[in-house]
């Protein structure tokens, strides 16, 4: 067994494997090469502090520092930027924010790694209501009784505290970037910058204010973007159907409704009853058919109703109808029918008119209209000069407008809540009235409010709006260059913008940044908003001076706000930017490149395509002159992760008590405990009420959990998850211990002086044309071959940000290529081998050191710091930090030597596998423990040669020594062979005198080398015909010699 499979044992511990009697110990084991390492097999916390701050603080540091300067060629080194997407400064941190924070960090530190100066600015987003909510709950303050200032100072208070919070947890993960000077959207020279986008905005023409529909939350009590709502798949409305009687004019009288004499009434279908105050008009459309339908309950009334919906409606009242007239076109009712608003009788009659959105999948035919609380009543009706209406409070409740004969009744209600309360008691009185026909509930999909999740209205209020139509084009032209990964972002991202054509920017709350506009108060007390660039200019200048707080704490008839050319009195309105205007003006921080977007990547969450990476695009673009054609994103790349979800795939939430936080990872508290290991003959009871101790890894296991994880999907975590990243990183920190023990050997120190030196003299510096003739022995060859593809593979994962199939492959790597190959051959040649060859080999080992510690520098920087630490003095002196050298994969062979080396791992691994599938039943029969102590016999099957074998592996095994001829291997490469394998000696033919003397146990096993060139053969395990050296435990001593032939060579070298 390597010491690569078992975390808990030191390459020390492996002398006990060569040193079992007392008479070993004192005539060999001095002659032995141990190594031996003070690498620890867990992090220790005395020490995370100081690796933590070179790592993040120190590292950052110096690559803005080191990299702002031109290089020895004179060439100064690129910019990387990283913009931060800020998360919210009202809660403690999750595993979300882990995903997110670690995984732009290992983004960053690649980038370092190719040469870059990166610029990662973190971020956080102050304002908007869940942090006014939140801060408000802690001072048990009620949010509709407390007045703007005393919000803003609880909000800012909040903030503040939280954004020290998460900084100090951000730092704990290692993520390392420009913490001294964060951005908060909460600052006065962001918001000043913000307030300047506004401006430019304005002077493009793309802000007006509307009295308009909007999605209101009563939740809330402010207006939202569409971007802020969310939906509930199966929401209960209560809907209903409702008779209009009609007045008809004579034209329709006299023409297609001439054979109906009696009265004549309209249904139309509802969802939202609540929104029949404000009804304005019906619609139908000019192409339909419609039917009159007469009802023999009703005492035979006719009612007009679409001819494709006549059954439906049936089945709806739960009896049959009778058609009196069919074949009525919607262009004949449309301008010919008039009928009254029972709630709002003083407007008169209220035309039915066309309009193109009426369809016949639902309802009636008819549509009732709402100009006031929908944006295609709206439309239809602004068009012909219906004006809007909304008798609906902040609060969602109905005002005294939306009755104004009898107030009581529906005054204060509300109108969205659970009970339906509104729609309740509107339908009631249109029962009293006989004009209800039908109610029943709906299941529908329907828009909720994302931060208290409770349902929002279409409610027409005055707003201001940002004109998403005019710079729509130019948007989609800017992203038509942007790389997207995944690449359905592409399409998800283009849909939000095709599909809106305005901006609702203002908030009704106190906490954010204000719209600059003033409000001219005339003589009855209404107000009227005044803006134009030099009113916002000046609003800014004031800013500056005096705070964004003076804009809510000074006196409303300071004259300081009011800029020269406006006459009259003026006072400053309420209203606040939307909070994804704040965030998405973030980029006017960075500095302007020359035709190059400001950000080479924005990563977030995939729900920030309709948040923040649409507001950043629009509000960038909105900047910039459309008519040259060159305008561009504020992003080179866009990359989006899912969200992260227990091991059963739900969504984590206190309720289901599945909730993971990042300590609970680092801590390994998620894991079973240790196990206290029991010492020989003594025992030990566990102490009661001891606490438990956990296999704490630190910041890397919740690092190594992130790069392991395929981010463009939802990921997963539990504790099988968990499980495997602490192995991994066992794994990781023994493999190190193991190669820093062989660097460290005081008996055999390495050659070379430095890192850099080895990879020169081993790999050169240009890709395939690396030389295999430094190294002779054919494991050592075959180990840079996989290193180097390993490097490359590794190297462009990252590149592409798949770094969960980087980290993945160097698991891989590290449990097959080496410890189960690569390190199983080079015990013996470490340990009691020539001094030449242990120092060839070192050098090999020194490479796999530093490329793995390039390999793991974004991924486990805390590891390779301490890693690093504990570095040959020597070789660590003359070398360049593995974190701040410049990572270029590994040089490899040509395309030939490629192709052959892999050909030759490939036939190993299949002897081998045959191989082992003997010694394991021979193990079962007890006849077999130590590989050491068979041979192996490899041939065609037949007992002959395989031809194919020995002339692969002629050329393929170490050149010194004699060769045998084409088809068969001298004895040194023979003996190459032996130690690829871990056995004590290779044969070629399998004879009859052979079996003799192999009396004792023989078993064989076949394999197929290469199927398509038909190359098979047999391995047959057999007892090892020499006798066991006491210093290698090799059976090839021969005779009465005290060791076998190498020792004897080695002992009297190195005596």
């Amino acid at each position: 067994m390597s010491p690569v499979d078992n975390p808990d044992n030191s390459p020390a511990h492996d002398a006990t494997m060569v040193a079992p009697t007392r008479l070993l110990r004192a005539s060999w084991s001095s002659t032995l090469r141990l190594p031996k390492s003070t690498f620890p097999p867990r992090p220790l916390p005395a020490f995370t502090a100081e690796y933590l701050r070179r790592c993040t603080d120190k590292h950052y540091a110096w690559q803005q520092s080191a990299r702002s300067a031109p290089d020895a060629n004179g060439k100064t080194p690129t910019t990387f930027t990283l913009h931060d997407g800020p998360p919210y400064a009202n809660g403690p941190l999750h595993v979300g924010h882990a995903l997110n924070k670690i995984t732009k960090d290992l983004i960053c530190r690649f980038q370092v790694g190719q040469g870059k100066k990166v610029s990662y600015i973190p971020g956080w987003d102050c304002h908007g209501l869940p942090i006014e909510i939140k801060a408000l709950q802690a001072q048990k303050k009620d949010l509709t009784r407390t007045d703007p200032v005393s919000v803003r100072e609880a909000a800012t208070e909040l903030a503040t505290n939280t954004i020290e919070k998460q900084k100090q947890g951000f730092k704990e993960w290692a993520v390392m970037g420009d913490w001294d000077n964060a951005y908060k959207t909460m600052e006065k020279g962001f918001e000043i910058r913000q307030l300047e986008v506004f401006k430019k905005m304005f002077e493009a023409g793309l802000i007006y204010r509307q009295f308009k529909p909007v999605y209101w939350s009563p939740s809330s009590r402010t207006a939202l973007a569409e971007a802020e709502l969310e939906y509930d798949e199966n929401h209960k409305s209560l809907a209903a159907f409702v008779r209009f009687p009609v007045h008809v004019t004579k034209e329709l009288k006299d023409g297609a409704l001439s054979s109906i004499t009696e009265p004549v009434n309209v249904v139309i279908w509802t969802t939202t009853p609540w929104t029949l105050p404000a009804n304005r008009a019906i619609a139908v459309h000019k192409d339909m058919l419609y039917n009159v339908v007469q009802d023999p309950e009703k005492r035979n009334e006719k009612t007009i109703i679409a001819a494709s919906r006549v059954e439906e409606y049936q089945k709806m009242l739960g009896r049959d109808l009778v058609v009196v007239l069919s074949g009525l076109r919607g262009s004949d009712l449309a301008d010919q029918l008039s009928y009254e608003n029972p709630f709002q009788k003083a407007n008169g009659l209220q035309p039915i008119l066309h309009a193109d959105f009426v369809t016949d999948s639902s309802g009636t035919g008819l549509v009732h209209m709402a100009p006031g609380h929908g944006m295609d009543d709206y439309h239809a009706c602004g068009a012909l000069g219906i004006d809007a209406f909304a008798p609906v409070d902040d609060a969602g409740a109905f005002t005294k407008e939306a009755f104004p004969e009898q107030p009581e009744l529906l005054e204060g209600l509300a109108v969205s809540d659970l009970k339906k309360t509104g729609s309740n008691a509107i339908l009631n009185y249109l029962d009293k009235l006989n004009l209800l026909r039908a109610k029943h509930n709906y299941r529908h999909k329907y828009p909720i409010d994302w931060r208290t999740k409770q349902p929002v209205i279409v409610r027409a209020t005055a707003q201001w709006f940002a004109n998403v139509d005019n710079i729509k084009e130019g948007a989609m032209k800017a992203i038509a260059n942007v790389n997207f990964m995944p690449g359905t972002g592409r399409s998800r991202l283009e849909s939000f913008i095709q599909g809106r054509s305005q901006w609702c920017i203002s908030r009704q709350r106190a906490w954010g940044v204000p719209i600059p506009a003033l409000y001219k108060v005339d003589k009855d007390g209404q107000l009227e908003a005044a803006m134009d660039a030099e009113t916002i200019q000046h609003i800014i200048n004031v800013i500056k001076e005096r705070g964004i707080d003076a804009w809510w704490t000074d006196a409303q008839d300071d004259p300081a706000w009011k800029p020269q050319h406006l006459d009259g009195f003026f006072v400053r309105g309420r209203d606040t930017m939307d909070v994804w205007f704040d965030s998405g003006t973030s980029w006017s921080m960075l500095p302007p490149r020359d035709d190059q977007p400001v950000a080479d990547v924005y990563f977030e969450g995939t729900d920030q395509h309709r948040g923040w990476f649409q507001s950043s695009l629009l509000t960038h673009v909105a900047t910039q002159p459309l008519k040259n054609g060159s305008v561009k994103a504020p992003y080179k790349t866009l990359i989006t992760h899912g969200f992260t979800l227990d091991s059963d795939g739900r969504k984590m939430s206190k309720s289901l008590g599945n909730v993971i936080g990042p300590a609970q990872i680092m801590s390994g508290e998620l894991l079973p405990p240790v196990k206290r290991k029991k010492q020989k003959g003594v025992k030990q009871a566990e102490p009661k009420g001891a606490a438990p101790t956990y296999d704490a890894m630190g910041s890397d296991a919740l690092r190594l959990w992130v790069a392991s994880s395929d981010y463009t999907r939802d990921v997963t975590i539990g504790q099988p998850v968990l499980m495997s990243v602490n192995q991994a990183l066992h794994k990781y920190r023994v493999t190190f211990k193991w190669l820093l023990g062989v660097l460290s050997l005081p008996s055999c120190p390495p050659l070379y002086s430095s890192f850099s030196e080895v990879r020169n003299e081993l790999v050169g510096q240009r890709d395939l044309e690396a030389s295999q003739a430094p190294l002779k022995n054919l494991a050592d060859r075959l180990a840079v071959h996989r290193l180097a593809k390993v490097s490359h593979d590794v190297h462009g994962y990252y590149a592409k940000y798949e770094f969960f199939k980087g980290v993945n492959l160097i698991n891989r790597y590290i449990t097959n290529d080496l410890s189960a190959f690569y390190f199983e051959t080079l015990k013996d040649r470490i340990y009691t081998g020539h001094k030449a060859d242990c120092q060839e080999l070192q050098k090999v080992l020194g490479l796999i050191y530093y490329e793995l510690l390039q390999m793991l520098a974004p991924v486990c920087p805390l590891l390779v710091e301490e890693a690093w630490d504990y570095a040959p003095e020597a070789l660590k002196s003359n070398s360049v930090h593995p974190a701040r050298a410049t990572w270029t994969p590994l040089p490899r062979a040509d395309f030939e030597t490629q192709t052959f080396l892999s050909e030759s791992q490939t036939y190993i691994d299949r002897v081998n596998t045959a191989l082992k599938a003997a010694q394991e039943r021979l193990r079962a029969d007890k006849k077999l423990g130590s590989s050491l102590e068979c041979a192996v016999a490899i041939h065609s099957g037949s007992g002959s040669p395989c031809p194919w074998f020995a002339s692969h592996f002629s050329k393929a095994l170490s050149t010194s020594g004699a060769k045998a001829g084409p088809e068969a291997l001298s004895p040194g490469q023979r003996d190459e062979l032996a130690g690829l394998f871990v056995v004590s000696g290779v044969d070629l033919v399998w004879t009859p005198e052979m079996k003799k003397s192999g009396e004792s146990y023989a078993e064989e096993e076949r394999f197929v080398a290469d199927e398509e060139k038909g190359w098979r053969g047999s391995v047959v395990v057999y007892q090892a015909p020499a006798e066991k050296c006491p210093r290698c435990w090799r059976y090839q001593k021969e005779g009465d010699n005290d060791l076998c032939g190498r020792c004897e060579e080695v002992t009297q070298d190195e005596a």
